[in-house]
């Protein structure tokens, strides 16, 4: 699936034909102590750096409003963050999985995250824009 923006996530996640528990991870990006100048240059024009997962949480898709009041929820938490990396959790017999079932699957994303593999994930910056990795 390409996603061009935020809501194409929402539409694809509705119209799925099990109900879905989508997975958000929230995380910063920094530079690794004792950065290179390179690396540090590489940060500067935003085409390296850490990526550390810093707030997890999951939703069905009726309950993400759009792009901006995920932004606006995640600012009661206090937690800066750059990127959101979304997953989805497949429900079964027309039930979409709870909060308990999504526990290990964040888990295992936050730990896919800190080992760099983010292919699996859609990604979206601050601002909302699709963001791919290379």
């Amino acid at each position: 699936m390409h996603l061009t923006r935020f809501q194409d996530l929402l539409d694809a996640a509705l119209q799925q034909a099990e109900p879905q528990r989508l997975l958000f991870v929230f995380a910063r990006i920094g530079l690794p102590e004792n950065a290179t100048p390179e690396q540090r240059e590489r940060f500067e024009r935003r085409e390296g750096g850490t990526i550390s997962p810093c707030l997890c949480v999951d939703k069905v898709p009726g309950e993400v409003a759009g792009f901006a009041a995920l932004v606006e929820e995640s600012a009661a938490t206090g937690q800066d963050w750059d990127l959101v990396f979304v997953g989805a959790l497949a429900g079964r017999g027309g039930i979409a999985p709870g909060s308990d079932e999504a526990a290990q699957p964040l888990r295992f994303m936050v730990n896919a995250i800190n080992n760099g593999r983010v292919a699996d994930f859609a990604v979206f910056d601050r601002d909302g824009e699709v963001m791919q990795f290379h």
